[in-house]
């Protein structure tokens, strides 16, 4: 047979081809990786990460997490968003697995299972694609028989890496292997009896731990841990600062900068996201941040679900405004999940009033009836538009949930009724950072007769250089008139 011939082989008749098959498929392909692979890496997860991973940045603390975790083997680690905490968890649970090949189990839990499925195990997935195998010293995961869509087993037999709720406190404590390694993603918001659960093992064997998040408020392990509270003095905790990420490539100053204008520097959705800092969410607020992240969270299900119809009554809420940097906004709501926001500026009032009237149909909507929100009432009930003005400044008999506060004006009861809602846990919300941002802001406090008053947009205004139109807009949407204006439109809420 000519070298030729041996080339070409597509072309050879078919029982040579069957020959040629035969023997490929009888010759044993590696399962493991190499000896020298798992000697050269085992004990350096960094040189793991630049040879083998290929990444495309350098970033220093990265490096310095990784080592940690060798090192110390309890590592915790907080910082702003955007730090590429989720790739490095990535690289983490890959190095574990590959450089121990027998008998290792690393369950990967969050706060939200959400945090899993759609960012945690992708990016396994990710890096998995773009490993240097070659120097691995055997072929790829296989996709579907080794690397699952949650769960990484390879054929070797004995390790894994799986998926856990972050509320299966057995299946944590369940995991026995010779070799452990713990990742808990998002990790502000794990529950206390998730923790205890892993606790039990590092009384033995070869166990490590890596605990990722953006800091929330200044409570639950996560926190524990970085406060150095007595107990947690045998874990590794790092600080990552938002310089850092600029420095890194990892964040844009001009993100920061822009969020810094929105939320306003001493907010907690500022502190925690932006700076990286645990942050009490302000005792005056009328929304906590917490709030705002639990309506995202049910946004994120219904989407996750395949986005079924909500079902109850669409109403709009309209915040108006006209030039500068405020912003007009139509918020759409349909029962209890907020559909859409429309947002814009510098646009007059008629224009504003078509707009609204384009999206509005037979529906209803409430509008900002104060100042220029008059002029786009006026118009639409000009139109035959169902359109309620509504009166933020105007007096009310409304209280609270309770019956036992009194507020102030319609202002106040329209947001302390927002708050309400969220506290009941079905308002259904997008992730959308000017709207956190305005749900966030408006303080509260108590006139000197007892009654509930919220801050006004004005001194907003004054206090973080912007007004929170978008927020007042979604409130509007939910806000329920009084009795006598929905007597006055026939309106069912």
């Amino acid at each position: 047979m000519t070298v030729q011939s041996q080339q070409n082989w597509r072309d050879w008749p078919g029982p040579a081809k069957r020959q040629l098959y035969e023997r490929l498929k009888a010759k044993p392909t590696p399962l493991k990786p190499s000896h020298n692979f798992i000697t050269t890496y085992r004990d350096d997860p960094v040189a793991f990460r630049h040879d083998i991973i290929l990444t495309e940045r350098d970033v220093p603390y990265q490096d310095e997490i990784l080592t940690a975790l060798y090192d110390h083997k309890r590592v915790a680690v907080r910082s702003p968003h955007g730090a590429g905490k989720t790739a490095l968890a990535a690289w983490a649970v890959l190095w574990f697995i590959l450089t121990r090949p027998d008998d290792t189990k690393i369950p990967t839990t969050a706060s939200a299972w959400r945090q899993l499925t759609k960012y945690l195990w992708p990016e396994i997935h990710k890096w998995v694609r773009r490993m240097d195998w070659g120097k691995v010293g055997r072929q790829p995961f296989v996709r579907d028989k080794e690397l699952l869509t949650l769960a990484l087993k390879p054929t070797w037999g004995g390790s894994e890496a799986f998926a856990v709720a972050c509320a299966d406190a057995e299946t944590i404590e369940g995991a026995h292997g010779s070799q452990l390694l713990y990742c808990f993603d998002e990790a502000k918001a794990i529950p206390v009896a998730t923790w205890d659960s892993a606790e039990g093992a590092f009384a033995s064997g070869d166990c490590h731990a890596l605990a990722i998040s953006t800091p929330g408020v200044p409570m639950g392990r996560f926190y524990d841990i970085h406060s150095r509270k007595p107990g947690y003095e045998d874990w590794w905790t790092r600080a990552i600062s938002l310089e850092e990420t600029i420095e890194a490539g990892m964040v844009s100053g001009e993100w920061a900068e822009a969020r810094k204008r929105q939320w306003g520097e001493e907010s907690s959705i500022y502190q925690q996201r932006v700076l990286g800092k645990f942050a009490a969410d302000e005792e005056s607020a009328i929304i906590s941040l917490a709030l705002v992240e639990a309506a995202n969270d049910r946004w994120r299900e219904w989407d996750e679900a395949g986005k079924p119809a909500p079902e109850g009554k669409r109403v709009l809420g309209v915040d108006v405004a006209r030039y500068g940097a405020d912003k007009s906004c139509i918020a759409e709501r349909i029962g209890d999940m907020l559909i859409s926001l429309d947002k814009w500026s510098k646009k007059d009032t008629m224009e504003t009033a078509g707009r609204v009237k384009a999206v509005l149909g037979s529906d209803v909507a409430h509008v900002d009836v104060i100042g220029i929100g008059a002029g786009v009432v006026d118009r639409l009930r000009e139109q035959g538009c169902d359109v309620v003005g509504v009166n933020f400044s105007a007096g009310t008999k409304a209280t609270d949930a309770s019956g036992e506060v009194e507020m102030l004006n319609v202002r106040a009861a329209a947001w302390w009724g927002m708050r309400e809602r969220l506290m009941e846990g079905v308002l259904v919300l997008p992730p959308d950072d000017e709207l956190t941002g305005d749900l966030v802001s408006p303080r509260y406090s108590y006139t000197s007769a007892g009654k509930l008053q919220v801050e006004s947009k004005e001194h907003i205004r004054k206090r973080l250089g912007r007004s929170p139109d978008i927020g007042d807009a979604v409130v509007l949407a939910w806000h329920v008139p009084s009795s006598r204006t929905i007597a006055a439109f026939g309106y069912v809420y």
